[in-house]
């Protein structure tokens, strides 16, 4: 199994922003006068695109009111929340490790444009992916379409593409794009809700990707 392309998933699996992501959900329901979301359901949608996540935790309401609380999760987390926001240790020489040895790498997120953009140049690692697909940009996850773009663009198949994320919305992803997919479990769902989906394996840190993949290859 030596894959070409490697592609992450942003939030949860590279960043830590559980916290931030949580508190500007919280944030953005209080600000209308609704009914604020608890942690574990604010933590349940990280993975979607927003407005996505938005109909999920309020279903009664219609696609102006989502918009409108979309539009005030992002007043926070673009500015107004200073919640911080992390690399998961071992995330950046992880990054260099697989450039070194010739992977293509890639992220498919549920954030915005604006909002991977300001994270990878806050991280440092603007520089270190061949590309990137968005939420805003093309379907929310778990519809193959960000997969698709993104091993089109590579010309890279299926069979040669790794999805690597902490929810099962990546792990269906990866299935509906026809993809192997990798999950890791000290993100936001649990490692038995993840394993119901079949990935390759289910890490507890990023630190055993680099072993996970050389023993990979004697397999």
């Amino acid at each position: 199994m030596r894959f070409k392309l490697i592609v992450f998933d942003w939030d949860g699996t590279l960043m830590d922003s559980e916290s931030k992501i949580v508190a500007c959900i919280q944030a953005a329901f209080d600000d209308l006068g609704e009914p604020v979301p608890g942690r574990e359901a604010a933590r349940n949608v990280i993975g979607l695109g927003l407005e996505e996540a938005m109909a999920e935790l309020w279903p009664e309401a219609n696609p102006t009111q989502w918009s409108l609380v979309a539009d005030r999760y992002r007043y926070y987390f673009l500015g107004a929340d200073q919640t911080p926001s992390v690399l998961f240790p071992g995330a950046r020489e992880l990054v260099d490790w697989l450039l070194e040895q010739d992977y293509l790498l890639a992220v498919a997120t549920g954030k915005s444009r604006h909002g991977l953009d300001v994270a990878l140049d806050g991280a440092g690692l603007a520089d270190r992916f061949h590309t990137t697909r968005c939420a805003d940009e093309t379907f929310s996850k778990p519809h193959p379409e960000m997969l698709l773009q993104i091993m089109d663009e590579l010309g890279v198949g299926g069979a040669d593409t790794l999805m690597v994320g902490d929810t099962e919305y990546d792990m269906k992803m990866a299935s509906n794009a026809g993809t192997s997919a990798l999950a890791v479990c000290y993100g936001v769902h649990e490692r038995q809700r993840l394993l119901v989906q079949n990935p390759l394996g289910c890490l507890e840190t990023l630190a055993e990707m680099r072993p996970w993949l050389e023993r990979s290859l004697t397999i």
